[in-house]
């Protein structure tokens, strides 16, 4: 009982779980995919806004499954990311469509909108 009300305040234990096998898969990758993933990490972080925490765990897990692979296989950093390594790192966060904080302030503003519309009306 008392790890609910834990969780309430501190968020999800599995998820935090979760997040530090996520940290551990990082750490184990060879040179210089190890680099790239921890750049991209701290990118998702600021760019991404994603919210929900399981989506967040799904999609940083899907990132590290692309870094081993890329390591197992001996692909260049390069040939993973493209010309373009911030294109990369924000459709890779946009293919997952969880909630984002931004979300709630664009409802906010479009009711904004509407209102002063709607009196501008009477």
């Amino acid at each position: 009982m008392a790890w609910k009300w834990i969780e309430v305040v501190t968020g999800s234990l599995d998820q935090k779980k979760e997040w530090r096998r996520y940290k551990a898969r990082v750490e184990a990758l060879d040179e210089p995919y190890r680099t790239a993933a921890k750049a991209y990490e701290r990118y998702f972080m600021y760019y991404g806004g994603v919210t929900d925490g399981d989506t967040m765990m799904t999609m940083f897990g899907d990132f590290a499954d692309l870094w081993e692979r890329a390591a197992v296989d001996g692909t260049p950093v390069r040939d993973i990311v493209g010309s373009d390594p911030v294109a990369f790192g924000e459709d890779f966060v946009r293919a997952y469509s969880g909630k984002e904080w931004i979300d709630k302030e664009r409802t906010r503003l479009v009711q904004a909108i509407d209102d002063i519309d709607a009196g501008a009306r009477s």
